[in-house]
């Protein structure tokens, strides 16, 4: 990252203003004004560049580093070399993007593509439409009839909103979305290509064909979430499919009707929840990984990325595996199967050189 053109960088930081924010403290205090204007990793940083260290794996990059200071845990600190600044951290990587969100606040948040304010020719939006102050639309996009925008938000190229859709302020509505039968609180982020409120996947089989359902709930998006690019998110059936305050979703996650995801979760990519599925607050799940129809998951549980779940999961669990079980016992088994695959090993070895013999 030696020349970050697509993000404006602040005026910088003294390393005393990074050790004040990252709660830590400088190996040599007689150098606590020495500006940092950016940040890079170990091994590309240069006099002027923040860094970090706190896994070994880095540890030939901690020795060479040329970086103008590195936030360090205490127990690594020796292993720098002399001459290097250190900010000594408890959590130094917590620290690290503290001061990243200081040196680049434009990065939190997608701005507009187009460098545009307000709206741009070749926006479509219906006369019945609602749009607060401060809201920009670029080129492309489309909105529906008696939808309303909050202040501040931004409407990305090509993004389709829906009639009688809600978005509130400070939103981010990524080129390409489309959004239909949803309410969508402040600060939320949807990255390019979301498909937010379509129908649900409902059908009444049947040997002569199968009869849709209709989908007659909406889709509700609470305040601070981020949803990564090309995420599906069906309404609900006859319910609303929510998602809570604060959670993050990552790329390409298929999330079906009824779904209820709670407060401040964490879905990972490929993940896939079929219809119905309730996640209580702060869940996290690891990548491609599936959960079965009418599933819970509770509070604070942790799943494995490639598991498949179709059980419910107590509040707190760690659970993994196909089908996944709490982790401890999917661990043994795995040792145990590898146990009886070396020992079968060995004893076909044996039968194959008494054969010989």
């Amino acid at each position: 990252m030696t020349e970050p053109i697509f993000f404006r960088r602040s005026g910088g930081m003294t390393v005393g203003e990074i050790a004040a924010l990252a709660d830590a403290t400088l190996s040599d205090p007689a150098l606590a004004e020495r500006r940092i204007t950016n940040v890079a990793p170990l091994d590309r940083a240069g006099p002027r560049d923040l860094t970090f260290f706190e896994n070994l794996t880095y540890a030939e990059g901690l020795k060479s580093t040329h970086a103008g200071a590195c936030l360090i845990s205490e127990r690594f600190a020796s292993d720098a070399p002399p001459g290097l600044l250190l900010l000594i951290a408890k959590e130094p990587y917590r620290g690290f993007v503290a001061a990243v969100r200081k040196l680049y606040p434009d990065a939190m948040r997608p701005s507009s593509l187009f460098e545009a304010d307000g709206i741009t020719p070749g926006a479509s939006i219906h006369p019945k439409a609602r749009l607060e102050d401060d809201v920009t639309v670029e080129p492309g996009a489309l909105i529906g009839p008696r939808a309303e925008i909050g202040a501040g938000s931004v409407i990305g190229a090509g993004a389709v909103i829906g009639a009688e859709v809600r978005i509130g302020r400070d939103c981010s509505i990524g080129a390409h979305c489309s959004i239909m039968h949803t309410l969508i609180g402040d600060r939320v982020i949807l990255h390019p290509g979301c498909r937010i409120g379509q129908d649900g996947f409902g059908y009444l089989m049947s040997p002569r064909g199968h009869q849709k359902v209709p989908q007659v709930g909406r889709v509700i998006i609470q305040n601070d979430v981020e949803i990564g690019a090309g995420t599906a998110i069906d309404r609900g059936a006859i319910r609303d499919t929510v998602i809570g305050e604060g959670t993050k979703i990552d790329n390409l996650v298929q999330i079906g009707h009824n779904v209820s995801i709670g407060r401040h979760c964490v879905i990972v990519s490929h993940v896939a929840l079929a219809g119905s599925v309730t996640l209580e607050d702060f869940v996290a799940i690891g990548g491609c990984t599936t959960i079965n129809n009418h599933v819970t998951v509770g509070e604070g549980s942790q799943i494995a990325g490639f598991s498949a779940v179709n059980v419910d999961i107590p509040p707190g669990g760690r659970f993994g595996g196909i089908p996944a079980r709490p982790a401890r016992q999917w661990l043994r088994e795995i040792a145990a199967l590898e146990r009886l695959v070396r020992r079968d090993g060995k004893k076909n070895k044996a039968e194959g050189e008494s054969g010989r013999s």
